[in-house]
């Protein structure tokens, strides 16, 4: 699993959370919040899917590092790499 691989975990987590959202345009370096319509609520969404799909754990301190999809990667990477988890 590379952090491209993370990246598209997580767009696709947003895609299932905020449906009507156009995910096609979002820039990997810019804060997700500043291009989608995505709220504190979405965003909570997005750390529990995280934990329930992949059990993955992001403590609320955190937070911080997953706003924007580059910063989703270099956080979520290791993370993932220590769970085992592989694409399908």
């Amino acid at each position: 699993m590379t952090k491209e691989d993370v990246k598209k975990i997580v767009l696709n987590i947003i895609g299932e959370i905020a449906p009507d959202e156009d995910l096609t345009q979002v820039k990997s370096g810019l804060r997700l919040r500043d291009q989608l319509e995505l709220d504190s609520m979405d965003f909570l969404d997005i750390v529990m899917e995280l934990r329930k799909k992949y059990g993955i754990e992001v403590p609320e301190d955190d937070y911080s590092r997953l706003e924007s999809l580059d910063s989703c990667g270099e956080y979520l990477h290791p993370k993932f790499m220590q769970k085992g988890v592989a694409l399908a």
